[in-house]
């Protein structure tokens, strides 16, 4: 049974014979919590997403051969607005069953461009004005601690196996790495795609809404 104590919720069940089998207490608040449902989200519609102004960096694909990673990308790109992606080699482009799939639609609303070659890419991306960096374990790497986003820079990911090519990183202008502790030292490149996406996110448009309030 629940038992009201002050501003806490404590339930209490026992056993036969009357003994104490748990108890555990819970802020009252608890009492009201629920899952949104997807009317509850404030979800922009396509047309809308289309207005909406995005985070001002572009994420390069670099050889991505997983169809789930790239619709990764793309689901992720759209929920923290990314400004578009780039897609490289033989990183597979939508329309794609697959890809549609993991994206949940995404694929439909995330602006793209495809290069034959990320090099051919980065060539696009110096001759528009953006700075590049590669997010990649190399000499000199940043941690991404430390790191401060700027508008109007790319960020590449490379390749499941080969990493960031070595074609791309001569246009560099430096190198982001994620810190990690444990024994593998490797990320699935969508998981890192998405914890680089956020950060931009996080300093270029949420830090910008707050200093507007």
């Amino acid at each position: 049974m629940f038992e009201t104590i002050g501003q806490f919720v404590q339930k209490k069940t026992a056993l036969l014979d009357g003994q104490l089998i748990f108890s555990f207490t819970l802020p009252s608040n608890l009492q009201t919590m629920h899952k949104l449902k997807t009317d509850e989200l404030n979800r922009l519609s396509k047309e809308e997403f289309e207005q909406a102004e995005k985070t001002p960096i572009i994420i390069v694909l670099d050889n991505i051969r997983s169809l789930s990673n790239v619709g990764a990308f793309f689901r992720t790109a759209d929920a923290f607005r990314i400004e578009e992606l780039f897609l490289c080699g033989i990183t597979a482009c939508p329309p794609h069953r697959e890809i549609h799939k993991t994206a949940l639609g995404a694929d439909e609303t995330v602006k793209w461009r495809y290069f034959e070659t990320t090099e051919a890419a980065c060539q696009r991306l110096k001759a528009e004005g953006y700075r590049i960096f590669a997010i990649e374990q190399v000499e000199g790497s940043v941690s991404l601690h430390d790191y401060i986003f700027e508008p109007n820079t790319a960020y590449i990911l490379g390749n499941e196996v080969e990493g960031v090519s070595e074609e791309a990183l001569p246009y560099c202008d430096g190198a982001i790495e994620l810190p990690q502790e444990g024994t593998k030292h490797s990320l699935n490149v969508s998981v890192c795609a998405g914890i680089v996406m956020w950060k931009a996110f996080e300093q270029l448009k949420i830090s910008t809404n707050r200093r507007k309030l």
